[in-house]
């Protein structure tokens, strides 16, 4: 058996995928750009959200570094913050919304004709750019919170100082004032979570912009952490799109806060990205508890937060969430064997997608003729199929042609 240069190679592979997965530097520079613009014109002399100072930033997995390309026509969903100097003693969660919403639409607004739908969303309001950007930006009004409510939680301060209240339409407080529970759904902490996400891969991260500023004859405070990645955020795109295509269109599948929250618990800054993902796989289930009798995942920023909250009343979404980690943990135990890294790509393309992992593979291949000259045996990975009895089996496939290391 040779696992471990199995293992060397099937993580090039999962290395190229990322790549290939990875939304381009230039889509992360537009979708700044058009935040930014948002928060310009939010905060114009002339605009009554002026006296407010609004500010925005990135939430989610842009502001992470762990967004992906998006499978077929979808776009990219970028969420920004738009935090304005109030107190929810000085305005009600309806007010703070209305507001924001009566400057994107104001008649000399370009983009009064861009919201969708124009009434807003339940939490945000929606600017859908033209089809060829494929972007659409959720911009989500907020004020501070009062950290009062998480005395005694453990919570730095500097995590804490981050918390927001955004607005929710479903809340009965809507329309006059904001609920008064530390764990309800206007409550969030998404620039403190980013804090205790780079945290979790600190070593890693200052290894790699180090490096890059190095290639760049740079500054290492020159470079963003958007121009690089470290293990954890591959995994976490190696993931994501795993489910995307597993459990494409079903709305109970494992969802990406809690992929992402599980796998930055679980990593432990390995730099090899096959043992990242491995070790990741198996060790999420040791951050999922069960608290008189409902599974409980914790909000790393917010402790009394349950990521899993709607498990109990919707079962098939732990369901699916376990089988997925038994999947994952299944395929990438066989891979680095001699038996399963004889079968072709066709796993990557029935788990990731045809047109990425025929693009992984196609950087893997000539990275290997570049060192050889020629291609020294074929990218190959397990091909699962379901069984009639809703069991995991294994199909072999075989590369023929070297020059094409995919399975047409």
């Amino acid at each position: 058996m040779n696992e471990v240069r199995n293992r060397q190679q099937v993580s090039q592979i999962l290395h190229d995928l990322a790549e290939t997965l990875d939304v381009p530097p230039s889509k992360y520079e537009e979708a700044k750009e058009h935040y930014q613009a948002v928060g310009n014109w939010l905060g114009e002399e002339d605009s009554e959200l002026a006296l407010f100072n609004p500010q925005i930033y990135a939430q989610g997995s842009f502001a992470l570094g762990t967004a992906v390309r998006p499978l077929g026509e979808d776009e990219y969903d970028v969420d920004a913050v738009c935090l304005l100097d109030l107190t929810t003693d000085q305005v009600t969660q309806k007010q703070l919304k209305d507001t924001v919403g009566r400057r994107l639409k104001h008649p000399g607004s370009r983009y009064k004709s861009k919201i969708v739908p124009a009434e807003g969303g339940r939490r945000c309001w929606t600017i859908q750019y033209a089809d060829e950007s494929q972007f659409h930006l959720d911009v989500l009004p907020c004020v501070l919170d009062d950290s009062r409510w998480f005395v005694g939680t453990g919570i730095p301060p500097a995590i804490l100082e981050h918390a927001i209240r955004l607005t929710d339409q479903t809340t009965p407080e809507y329309a006059t004032g904001w609920p008064q529970d530390a764990n309800d759904p206007t409550r969030s902490n998404p620039k403190g979570y980013a804090v205790w996400f780079c945290d979790r891969m600190k070593v890693r991260l200052t290894e790699a912009k180090a490096a890059l500023a190095m290639e760049k004859r740079a500054s290492v405070d020159e470079i963003q952490d958007y121009q690089v990645r470290t293990p954890l955020q591959r995994a976490v795109q190696i993931l994501k799109r795993h489910r995307d295509v597993r459990y494409n269109g079903d709305d109970d599948k494992p969802i990406s806060i809690i992929i992402t929250t599980l796998a930055a618990h679980a990593y432990n800054n390995e730099a090899d990205l096959y043992e990242a993902i491995a070790n990741i796989v198996s060790g999420m289930r040791t951050y999922i508890e069960p608290r008189n009798g409902v599974w409980w995942i914790a909000n790393p920023v917010n402790p009394l937060e349950n990521f899993a909250d709607k498990w109990e009343a919707h079962p098939r979404k732990a369901e699916l969430f376990f089988e997925w980690l038994d999947a994952l943990e299944a395929e990438y135990q066989h891979i680095v064997t001699d038996a399963g890294f004889e079968k072709v790509g066709t796993y990557l393309a029935q788990s990731y997608g045809q047109r990425d992992a025929k693009a992984a593979l196609i950087k893997y291949a000539s990275r290997q003729v570049g060192q050889s000259g020629t291609l020294q045996g074929a990218p190959v990975i397990i091909v699962p199929k379901k069984s009639g009895s809703g069991s995991t089996s294994y199909t072999n496939v075989k590369v023929t042609q070297r020059s094409k290391p995919w399975s047409e």
